[in-house]
């Protein structure tokens, strides 16, 4: 299956025999481990065999072998260095400051594609858990306003984003919502054109005006 979402050039997402064009923000929807771990660590090692440039951000528990479970599915692919594959901790990248802020997050994501368009300009594969935003964090009431802030961001980028949501951790108001703010879907083994996504002009000036001067 091939989603095209733009003019930029086709990538393999490193699962299920997938592509998609660069720019296009993901909804992973997943029920177990072993699903888990095919999206999150097929798409990092494909990224790993391109020499693009890696963002992962599992939760707490899988933090220490993530880099290990990548590698292994591409044993013939140079071990990464620091700077390719950025691995923070929930903390580190969403509540720095002991309270999530969609701005915060929105500049921390430019500062990431700044630096690399100076140092090269590769293409950029970002993913993460999002067990984190189950705690109670001051600020994690506007998480799916960053989530559709993420779009605008993503948009015409050669970056790609995927957010693993676990379907028996999350209630389904939360999943619900996370389905509006993201285009596509990945669930049950494919990737679909999510219907239930709405446009962040529109899912803003609804849910959370307050961030809309983020669009611009």
């Amino acid at each position: 299956m091939h989603l095209r979402t733009s003019d930029l050039a086709v990538m393999t997402l490193g699962f299920g025999g997938y592509t998609c064009n660069w720019g296009t923000h993901f909804c992973g929807l997943y029920e177990s481990e072993a699903e888990r771990d095919s999206i999150m660590f097929g798409f990092l090692a494909q990224g790993l065999r391109e020499r693009e440039l890696l963002v992962c951000c599992p939760d707490e528990q899988n933090h220490d072998h993530a880099i290990d479970s990548v590698c292994a599915l591409c044993p013939d692919t140079a071990h990464p260095d620091p700077e390719s594959f950025r691995l923070p901790c929930p903390q580190e990248l969403y509540h720095p400051q002991g309270f999530f802020s969609p701005h915060d997050m929105l500049k921390a994501h430019e500062d990431i594609w700044d630096e690399n368009q100076h140092a090269g300009a590769r293409n950029v594969r970002g993913t993460a858990e999002m067990g984190w935003a189950l705690e109670k964090i001051p600020g994690i009431e506007h998480l799916m306003a960053y989530e559709s802030i993420l779009n605008t961001f993503i948009w015409g980028k050669t970056w790609i984003s995927i957010c693993l949501y676990n379907v028996n951790r999350f209630p389904g108001a939360i999943i619900m919502k996370a389905l509006q703010t993201h285009p596509f879907v990945i669930t049950g083994g494919g990737i679909f054109e999510n219907p239930y996504f709405v446009h962040p002009d529109k899912w803003l000036a609804e849910h959370a005006p307050e961030f809309l001067n983020a669009l611009h």
